[in-house]
């Protein structure tokens, strides 16, 4: 079976002390689950979730495909593997529209990402002009395979891809669940035609739309949504162990 993972990206939101004051309240506040709990703290504050322990599985918010070099600002996969990082976030919106990511950068991130042993959270998009377009099916369905293109049908269950709407991340609109549903099941069925339906069914698929603790359950309860990518939502531990309840009561019973 497929995880179910409920993630917390904190983008630049933390400092150290912060985190660990964070970490604590929502250890303090969430409830008990089978699923997956990650949280994408910044750089700086990694170390602090690592040494947070259960039930937290860490990620980095982003990589280089180098190991090492010259580049200035970057920092490696050895270096995040060393400090217990179990996952990166690879090309998510906020990186290809500010920092220049590119579909062949995401994909040099998403193969050196599987060859150190971490999971990428692969994410694509569609900007609002293409959803309105109608373009947004090739849209996406290009961005998973430029992402995927070198990966083997034994790497890709170790992928996790996240479907973060571009027009509805900080805005406070969420896709409903059905257009989330529609999507991921699409690329349930992209997943099956680059690979076979096997493979496909056991590849976690995220939504990344502003996911919050009223929207949650009908999000997660549909067949193709195995989670969330979570952003504001997962600073504020009530709101975060809502949204963990909710994968709860619609996604399977307790431990």
């Amino acid at each position: 079976m497929r995880r179910i993972i409920l993630a917390g990206n904190w983008k630049m939101n933390q400092t150290p002390k912060q985190a660990k004051a964070l970490l604590e309240e929502l250890k303090n506040s969430l409830p008990a689950t089978r699923h997956t709990v990650a949280v994408f703290p910044p750089y700086l504050a990694l170390t602090q979730a690592v040494a947070a322990g259960e039930p937290f599985l860490v990620g980095a918010q982003n990589c280089h495909f180098e190991d090492k070099g010259a580049f200035t600002g970057e920092i490696s996969l050895p270096m995040l593997s060393e400090i217990g990082v179990k996952a990166v976030i690879v090309g998510h919106s906020e990186r290809r529209q500010y920092f220049g990511e590119t579909d062949e950068t995401v994909n040099k991130k998403t193969l050196a990402v599987l060859r150190a042993g971490l999971t990428p959270v692969v994410c694509i998009g569609e900007t609002l002009p293409q959803r309105e377009s109608g373009a947004y099916a090739d849209v996406l369905k290009g961005q998973l395979c430029a992402a995927l293109s070198g990966v083997s049908a034994q790497q890709v269950p170790y992928v996790v891809v996240a479907y973060e709407p571009v027009w509805a991340i900080g805005t406070g609109v969420t896709a409903s669940a059905q257009q989330a549903e529609e999507v991921c099941a699409m690329l349930r069925g992209q997943l099956g035609l680059l690979y076979d339906a096997d493979r496909a069914s056991q590849v976690s698929i995220l939504y990344g739309g502003s996911m919050n603790a009223g929207n949650a359950a009908s999000l997660l309860e549909m067949e193709n949504i195995d989670g969330g990518l979570i952003g504001g939502a997962s600073l504020k531990p009530a709101e975060f162990a809502a949204i963990v309840q909710a994968a709860n009561e619609v996604k399977g019973a307790l431990v």
